[in-house]
């Protein structure tokens, strides 16, 4: 798969759409990954449903992760 400038304008234009409507999440997202992107760093996502169901999942961060988020910020 190639480089499809239109698909990622389209993206561009909805992630700039989702964070409008949740102003918190880029906020939330820029300081933890100031201050507790390291490893030992626990990351826990969990997800409600409507029905109130609920998911859950968790990582603990290791070194070999933050390799992968240095190699990322240096292409950023």
């Amino acid at each position: 798969m190639g480089f499809d400038p239109r698909r990622m304008l389209k993206f561009h234009n909805a992630w700039s759409q989702f964070t409008k409507n949740h102003p918190k999440l880029p906020k939330f997202i820029k300081a933890v990954s100031k201050d507790a992107v390291r490893p030992g760093t626990v990351i826990e996502v969990s997800v409600t449903t409507e029905e109130g169901r609920n998911y859950t999942a968790n990582i603990k961060l290791t070194e070999k992760d933050m390799e992968l988020f240095r190699k990322y910020q240096e292409k950023a």
